[in-house]
């Protein structure tokens, strides 16, 4: 097995859409910009003029860049990630004679200096981008790796499984068909609970493990276990880290349910709004835990890191409290396999 500090994620493209990434290019543009700025002005005085015309030059093909980034990302996406580093740094080199041809013919900026020079500066600040970029990524793989151990430690409690066990026992005898059915159920979770689940998977994979184990939940539950879908909005294709929404319901089980002794309702509404994807799910809340301890957050925060190593700015959580409800409502970007 692979140590956790192995870096075992291929090189990839940043994604261009990501707006953490747009405002990490921005940011390391900008700050570039300021210093060469400093490096230009003869006194502190003409610092703040020289800004303004080392951003007249760059922020034009900065932005030119992004947008046609932006555009052709499902493309580069597809591309191997030489390939995309090459088609990347071509379509900056394309942005850059677009404004040097705009200002030097149509503006008559003659101060705009040689191609070459501008061809050369842009290179060098796209290559430093996507080697920063690249960078990153290697160091975040350990960490990718380190939230999926922490995520073992988060998810499955070791009395689900022994209260499987012993509702597929009770039922052995008198209904075999249905104990068989929940093995199997209990086979296919825990197998991929034990699997590599760093790559981002279908949502529709996690609704039906979900689906199989609130199915062995309800074998000891029973009727006290109200399970209310709301899926009928759900984009099946967008893609998620694995392992997200079922981790919550264990915990809407745990912290929600089994305190009761009248029925309570799990409610999971899962749909899809403009180019975000949203889970929300709502439980039963008793703020004295019942006879079971507070959680300590464990899975909330484990499911946070991930959201922001895969999504980055755009992936969320947020829970709440209301009218002895429990909240957790997941924001993230739609993706879908290009």
């Amino acid at each position: 097995m692979p140590s956790i500090n192995q870096n075992t994620y291929p090189d990839t493209l940043p994604n261009f859409r990501n707006l953490g990434v747009v405002l990490r290019i921005l940011l390391i543009v900008c700050c570039a910009s300021f210093a060469a700025a400093l490096v230009k002005a003869a006194a502190w005085q003409q610092v703040v003029a020289e800004f303004v015309g080392v951003s007249a030059v760059v922020q034009p093909v900065l932005f030119l860049s992004l947008l046609a980034l932006y555009l052709l990302q499902p493309a580069l996406a597809k591309l191997g990630y030489f390939a995309g580093v090459a088609a990347t740094l071509l379509i900056a080199l394309l942005a850059a004679l677009a404004v040097f041809w705009f200002m030097r013919e149509v503006a008559q900026f003659e101060a705009i200096g040689e191609l070459g020079r501008y061809w050369a500066l842009t290179l060098l600040v796209g290559g430093t981008l996507l080697a920063y970029f690249n960078l990153r990524n290697r160091a975040l793989s350990p960490a990718l790796s380190e939230a999926r151990l922490q995520a073992l430690q988060a998810r499955i409690r070791p009395h689900f499984l022994f209260n499987s066990i012993n509702a597929v026992l009770s039922l052995i005898r008198l209904e075999p068909k249905r104990a068989e059915k929940a093995l199997e159920d209990l086979a296919d979770l825990f197998r991929v609970l034990m699997a590599d689940n760093r790559q981002l998977a279908p949502l529709q994979n996690e609704v039906a493990l979900c689906r199989q184990y609130l199915a062995l939940e309800q074998l000891r539950l029973g009727e006290r276990l109200v399970v209310e879908w709301h899926i009928d909005n759900m984009p099946a294709d967008a893609l998620i880290p694995p392992l997200v929404l079922q981790p919550l319901l264990e915990n809407a089980v745990y912290h929600g349910i089994e305190p009761q002794a009248s029925p309570g309702i799990i409610s999971i509404n899962i749909y899809k709004s403009r180019d975000e994807v949203h889970l929300v799910l709502q439980n039963p809340y008793r703020s004295d835990g019942g006879n079971h301890h507070v959680g300590n957050k464990m899975a909330l925060g484990n499911i946070r890191e991930r959201l922001s190593l895969h999504f980055d700015a755009e992936g969320a959580l947020q829970s709440k409290v209301s009218d002895n409800t429990y909240q957790v409502h997941i924001t993230l970007p739609y993706q879908k396999t290009p």
